[in-house]
């Protein structure tokens, strides 16, 4: 059964952002399913939705380290189930 989450990365746009997290989600066994990305005027604004019924980790645990990834590279990642993310964003 696959385990939707929805994975936002926004901040300054640097050399190396999607590969950095890219790079995490592959380490972790997580499927990218989509991802949409821009950059408006120097700001950087990705969404993915990632597969993680395969993940060795917790969706805590990733949204946790992916929270540290993004201190690290300067961005703000937040990482959430996907019925969470909808109940959320619900009109």
């Amino acid at each position: 059964m696959m385990k939707k989450t929805i994975i936002t990365v926004v901040g300054k746009d640097t050399v190396g952002i999607i590969a950095k997290v890219c790079t995490y989600l592959a380490e972790n066994k997580i499927n990218i399913l989509d991802i949409s990305q821009t950059i408006v005027d120097d700001y950087f604004n990705m969404m993915m939705i990632a597969d993680m019924s395969k993940a060795v980790k917790s969706v805590s645990e990733v949204s946790d380290n992916l929270d540290k990834l993004g201190e690290e590279i300067g961005v703000i990642i937040r990482c959430q189930r996907e019925e969470i993310f909808n109940s959320m964003h619900r009109v």
